[in-house]
């Protein structure tokens, strides 16, 4: 016979699928609208719109006279269909956005109305039927006042583990082992099994609890009148602060670990744990008769308090030198307590709800608790927007985590002070000064991890923490760094800058006359720079990071303060968004040095990516695609997938370089010395080495057949399964072969074009 165990065990398996959901839909929208903050957070507001929308119905569906359970056996099967569904609806809602993009390409406004409708359009009947299933079931579970509040927070801890396993799988096993498309098939049944037993489950009569709960004298609980709108504004505050600190979380995390999407998937998974087991917590205090009000008040405040003081004790600790700066050591000390005390507070706010529900019907218990979670999850629409777009961009990381942590603080004196008793006014003024003291002496976290990297190296510091991205510049007496959220993006020393331009120099000289190029990225500026030395090139930049842009004056004296060049035109957008929208075509495509193994790095290594790019190209074109010596498994998987692409692909600067056209390469051996007769560019030839045409010969490493012989036959990457950011899945590096290049040797005569006859 089923019981209840077995409903619990249901919303789990719902929780799995649900993040999958999220975790692929994320990716996928990803691809068509660009992984700007703009285009995330509409993607973001979507889902969780739907969510909002499903719980509020709930109430509706009851008065229905359907089953709780049966509704929501229905909601899951739902969910799987759609699902299922997912991938054509993603590949509609792609043609439909390039569609509108046409119609106004350089319109904010208009492409977000496109992102909201289109992601909607996709997102509407699924998430709404995720946002009323905890509602539905805690109707189905509930058996009186006590049940109630207890089930609630039980079942939303149980759906959060599902949540924080689908995390796990869908980041480390499922999109790198069997694809996004065969892990949408994999949610979608999951959801359609557990619509199917709880259809089946609701044609028994679920088991009532046993006796002495049963008959236990109602709870004594006080009136929502007054506390329920307290419950309701804390319900609010506390969606929007969470959100806003989950991406305040991300954003200081990055200081200390590297952005990997493993990095992404430990820092999620801490949070969801963290609330998972503030739900269970939760749910046992939700069976006893203590003032829960005054409990509800101490959680939220200790959210805020240990949102501020778990990030200043892993500030302490690295600043005494402790091995805390690894991944899940950071994303444990900083997130797992304010994230517990997070999943406490909600939890008990539900439950009260519930409890006070007494004696009413279960379409009205339903409706209780999902106009609670609805205005949660709009709380959470606005914490994310506010927190990505007006918070970090003005307020800065720190203060900005001080802001919400003040705004959970609040929260939880607004329900202590809500009942005029002494020692709750005390409790307050206890809190409220723990938290100003802890706050008042906060670090600057980007300092601290900056510090223990460079001690007292370090003579100059700058900082711009955009909607995107935290971009800093640090100057020692030895270089200038740039770091892009914690990663190493460029510096002035003299390699570096020398192989940054020759990316820039090769395809240029390749070509031998390029009027438009196309530079993926700007970094320190050295490739675009070295492009701009070019007096017949107009050279597009597409740039993620405004922030970025504003860190290129600190290297200005190795990008040619290419800002100020007039041939040169900076865009703020996403650089494979941009190629699949415009209609323009290059000469030259090259890109600055994106690391194979950063989080959303798959996104342009894939066959789709050079599919775009080689569509960009004029007949004539050139492309560069850094390669790096990589691992022999990360170097024949990123190479297989050129060669897939440009058949015609050549290998230059001891392997590091693919160049990829059109049509076989030809070139001109006096294209060189032609470039080379205006000053600027043959100054600029001559900084990384290109005197002559002997030295270009002496770059060429192999062709096309040589190259084909060393990756051999093979997987490719594919924006389904981009492996090579996973890289958790390959093989480590010292389980690989060496990376032995000595088989890549080609002839270059074969690319040189022959001299014209001379006529006698």
């Amino acid at each position: 016979m089923f019981n209840r165990a077995s409903i619990y065990a249901l919303f789990y398996l719902s929780g799995i699928a649900g993040l999958i959901y999220q975790v692929l839909w994320l990716r996928r929208l990803s691809v068509i609208f660009g992984v700007t903050v703009y285009a995330a957070s509409t993607v973001l507001a979507a889902f969780m719109a739907g969510l909002a929308i499903g719980a509020s119905l709930s109430g509706r569906v009851m008065r229905r006279g359907i089953a709780p359970l049966a509704a929501f056996g229905l909601a899951e099967i739902l969910i799987g269909i759609t699902g299922l569904l997912s991938p054509v609806l993603l590949d509609a809602a792609s043609a439909l956005y390039v569609a509108l993009h046409a119609a106004a390409p350089e319109s904010l406004g208009v492409l977000t109305v496109a992102r909201l409708v289109c992601s909607f359009a996709i997102l509407a009947i699924p998430t709404t039927m995720m946002g009323i299933t905890l509602p539905l079931l805690t109707a189905a579970i509930s058996q009186n006042a006590r049940t109630a509040g207890s089930s609630v927070s039980l079942l939303y801890a149980m759906n959060t583990f599902g949540a924080m396993s689908g995390t796990l799988l869908a980041g480390y096993i499922l999109i790198p082992g069997i694809g996004i498309r065969r892990s949408f098939l994999l949610a979608a049944l999951l959801n359609v099994l557990v619509g199917l037993i709880a259809l089946s489950m609701s044609r028994s009569a679920i088991p009532r609890s046993s006796r002495s709960e049963s008959q236990d004298e109602p709870v004594p609980t006080p009136s929502m009148s007054g506390l329920g709108r307290t419950i309701a504004v804390v319900v609010a505050i506390s969606g929007f602060a969470s959100l806003g600190l989950e991406i305040v979380w991300f954003r200081l995390m990055l200081q200390f670990v590297t952005a990997t999407t493993e990095a992404f998937t430990a820092m999620l998974t801490t949070v969801l744990a963290g609330i998972a087991l503030g739900g269970l917590v939760a749910s046992v205090m939700l069976r006893g008769r203590g003032d829960l009000s005054a409990v509800l008040g101490a959680a939220q405040a200790m959210t805020g308090i240990a949102a501020v003081g778990s990030m200043s004790f892993l500030l302490w600790t690295v600043q005494q030198g402790w091995k805390t700066m690894g991944l899940w050591p950071a994303v444990l000390i900083a997130i797992l307590p304010p994230s517990f005390f997070m999943g406490l507070g909600f939890p008990l706010a539900l439950g009260i709800a519930a409890r006070s529900a007494g004696d009413l019907d279960r379409s009205e218990l339903a409706r209780r608790i999902g106009g609670l979670y609805s205005l949660n999850v709009a709380g959470a629409i606005a914490g994310s927007l506010g927190a990505g777009f007006l918070l970090l961009p003005k307020a800065g990381s720190v203060n900005t985590l001080i802001a919400l942590g003040a705004l959970f603080v609040v929260s939880g004196l607004l329900v202590l002070v809500a009942r005029r008793r002494a020692w709750r006014w005390g409790a307050a003024l206890v809190i409220a000064s723990a938290f100003f003291l802890i706050a008042r002496d906060l670090p600057d976290p980007f300092r601290v991890a900056i510090d223990r990297r460079y001690g007292n190296q370090l003579l100059e510091f700058w900082r711009d923490e955009g909607a995107q991205t935290a971009v800093s510049v640090h100057a020692s007496q030895f270089q200038h760094v740039l770091y892009l959220d914690g990663l190493h993006q460029a510096n002035d020393q003299p390699a570096m800058v020398a192989l940054h331009r020759a990316i820039g120099h090769l395809p240029m000289v390749l070509h031998g006359a390029p009027t438009d190029v196309l530079v993926v990225g700007l970094g320190g500026g050295a490739t675009p720079g070295a492009v701009s030395q070019y007096p017949g090139a107009n050279v597009q930049v597409v740039e993620l990071s405004d922030s970025v842009r504003k860190a290129a004056p600190f290297f200005a004296h190795v990008n040619y303060d290419l800002l100020n060049r007039p041939n040169v035109s900076v865009r703020i957008d996403d650089g494979r968004n941009f190629l699949s929208l415009t209609d323009r075509r290059f000469d030259v495509i090259t890109a600055d040095i994106i690391q194979p193994g950063h989080a959303g790095a798959g996104h342009v290594y894939s066959k789709e990516y050079f599919t775009l790019v080689r569509n960009a190209l004029k007949d004539d074109g050139v492309v560069l695609q850094w390669i790096g010596h990589r691992p022999f498994v990360e170097y024949t998987l990123i190479m297989r997938t050129f060669l897939e692409v440009f058949p015609h692909a050549t290998l230059w600067h001891d392997a590091n370089f693919m160049v990829g056209t059109l049509k076989p390469l030809t070139i001109d051996p006096g294209g060189l010395d032609r470039m080379r007769q205006h000053h600027e560019t043959r100054a600029a030839l001559d900084a990384v080495g290109l005197q002559d045409f002997a030295v270009l010969r002496s770059w060429y490493t192999a062709g096309p057949e040589e190259m084909r012989a060393f990756v051999g036959a093979g997987p490719v990457l594919t924006d389904d399964r981009p492996l090579v950011e996973y890289h958790h899945w390959l093989p480590r590096p010292e389980e690989q072969p060496p990376l032995n290049l000595s088989s890549l040797k080609g002839d270059v005569n074969r690319v040189i074009a022959a001299a014209p006859p001379v006529n006698r």
